[in-house]
């Protein structure tokens, strides 16, 4: 992991296309302003976390349901 220190209005690249820029710090929390391509997926980690344990539940399913589908 990448630890750094940034003051209003200072940033970062990433990877040459992704630029993060700090936007305002209030009450203990940052405002965090994200530039990136369209193609770029950008989700809030709780987010991300909560899509891949659904994704994991979806492939986990009863065995014993497919078996009731009917065959062709």
């Amino acid at each position: 992991m990448l630890v750094i220190t940034r003051k209003l209005d200072e940033g970062l690249v990433i990877d040459g296309d992704i630029e993060v820029v700090v936007l305002g710090i209030e009450d203990g929390k940052v405002k965090i302003g994200i530039e990136a391509p369209r193609d770029k997926k950008i989700y809030r980690k709780e987010i991300f976390e909560s899509i891949k344990q659904e994704n994991q539940n979806a492939i986990n399913i009863d065995k014993d349901i497919l078996s009731n589908l009917p065959k062709k």
